[in-house]
């Protein structure tokens, strides 16, 4: 069993926390082994800022939505590098970044912001499967979703690779204005 990050992206918004219900209700039946999952909204005010609008830890942990990597992968869209990583990626690298980085980074977010586009609202899930059919069902199905499987392995390497480009871009900053003083 691989742990994967799923992403489930449908055509009405209600749809994202009608899945969220639903598959709340069907980890319970064992049908997977969830660990964390999120209805996440892609707003369309202009700033392109991914929220999370509900949270459910499997685990029992009681972690926060921004706990794990789901809050992790959402916060680094939420905030300046994901700006660069994403939406306005022209002019900005061109101007202050290495190319190469930030295409380097892309991967997940980019993919995330296709699937989840402006407006709508998804639905993100951490979980293990043996058997992917009884997801399958309900979300294509059922709730007439898409449904794509990443791997988890992967995702974390691309918001670790998120993570270091902020803390450069911050000491870059840092660095600039102790310049200018």
């Amino acid at each position: 069993m691989e742990k994967r990050v799923i992403i489930m992206n449908f055509e009405i918004p209600s749809q994202a926390y009608e899945a969220f219900s639903k598959v709340k209700k069907l980890q319970a039946t064992q049908a997977f082994k969830g660990e964390q999952m999120a209805v996440v909204h892609h707003s369309n005010d202009g700033a392109h800022q991914f929220q999370i609008e509900d949270f459910l830890d499997f685990t029992g942990n009681n972690k926060s939505a921004t706990g794990g990597l789901i809050g992790m992968l959402v916060g680094i869209l939420g905030g300046p590098i994901g700006i660069l990583l994403g939406w306005f990626t022209g002019g900005m690298i061109g101007a202050s970044r290495d190319v190469k980085e930030i295409r380097d980074a892309q991967g997940v977010f980019s993919f995330l912001i296709d699937k989840i586009k402006e407006d709508d609202t998804g639905l993100l899930l951490i979980s293990e499967e043996d058997d992917n059919r009884a997801l399958n069902q309900l979300v294509m199905n059922e709730l007439g979703g898409e449904i794509t499987r990443l791997s988890y392995e992967e995702v974390e390497e691309d918001v670790k690779k998120a993570q270091e480009m902020a803390k450069k871009e911050g000491k870059q900053t840092a660095d600039s204005t102790n310049d200018e003083k």
